[in-house]
């Protein structure tokens, strides 16, 4: 009896020790991620009847994720799929291709431990792929790591290109992540302005081809067993963006899918390097401890069945 206390008591503490989020996690078997470049949540305020802003009511969500400064491109996709602030990871600026400050930890590839090099070695077989239409993107994903990673060239004359990549990666190899990143609306953002007409309409656009890529989990045959994350790694003010205004570092941040609660706004903080713990505890995945970012705490971030 002494013996059996003492293991109940030890098992006790260390359920207690654990995350409430990870105790109470359901594991999907597939992750499909999408970004859209230079999407700011004013955006989403703004524009109530759009397609994306219809998303809401299926997802649990934010409007207040902060991007890392500077508010640009490699220094944010690094800090969300690598887990940690930019003085861990060392990439700091606009176009990093490589840290500017040595990073504190680096895996067997020579590089930050990100989402793709954590599920790599956990499950060795793992089919994963990130498809991008802006080259810098391929610096930042550890691309020893992942099965298949390919960039949509000229895709301002062919804006459905990476669309239709997505489609046929996800229908032939039903991944277990998928990262796919398009550079709209940052590309408009910076012709035409944020917070344009133009802005919008590309948008809306956009929208289609997110709908475009549930379609083909539904046709892959993995749609129930799916979460989508949907988000940004800043917004913009003007024709610019990389500084220190809200309508720069407000980003959205949507999940939907297998297990998620829908319609739920998150009340706790997020910032970029959040994302990746998140998407950790939703492939079943024990980040490691030089990443700084914490995913979202509670059991209400996935219904329980």
């Amino acid at each position: 009896m002494k013996r059996f206390i003492l293991t109940a008591l030890f098992l006790t503490t260390l359920l207690l020790s654990l995350p409430l989020a990870y105790i109470h996690a359901q594991e999907c078997k597939h992750l499909v991620f999408i970004g859209l470049d230079g999407w700011g949540s004013y955006s989403l305020e703004r524009s109530s009847g759009t397609a994306l802003h219809g998303l809401l009511d299926q997802s649990t969500y934010t409007l207040e994720k902060r991007s890392v400064l500077p508010s640009s491109s490699a220094v944010n996709w690094a800090t969300m799929f690598m887990g940690a602030s930019p003085e861990i990871h060392g990439y700091t600026e606009w176009g990093s291709q490589t840290p500017e400050i040595p990073s504190r930890e680096v895996n067997r590839n020579g590089i930050f431990p990100s989402i793709f090099s954590l599920l790599r070695e956990a499950e060795p077989e793992a089919e994963m792929g990130c498809l991008y239409e802006w080259d810098g993107i391929k610096f930042l994903i550890d691309t020893l790591s992942v099965s298949h990673h390919a960039i949509a060239p000229a895709y301002t004359q062919n804006p459905t290109l990476l669309c239709e990549m997505a489609e046929q990666y996800i229908v032939e190899k039903k991944p277990r992540l998928t990262a796919v990143i398009f550079d709209n609306p940052d590309h408009i953002g910076h012709k035409e302005g944020h917070d344009t007409p133009a802005y919008y309409t590309q948008l809306e656009e956009l929208a289609t081809y997110v709908q475009r890529i549930i379609d083909a989990t539904i046709q892959a045959g993995i749609y129930d067993e799916t979460v989508f994350i949907l988000t940004s790694d800043h917004g913009g003010i003007e024709k610019g963006h990389g500084g220190k205004t809200l309508e720069e570092l407000r980003t959205p941040f949507l999940m939907w899918g297998k297990g998620i609660r829908p319609g739920h706004q998150i009340a706790e903080n997020m910032a970029q390097y959040d994302v990746a713990p998140t998407m950790a505890l939703l492939l079943g995945l024990t980040p490691p401890q030089v990443w700084t970012g914490k995913a979202l705490p509670g059991p209400w971030l996935l219904k329980q069945e």
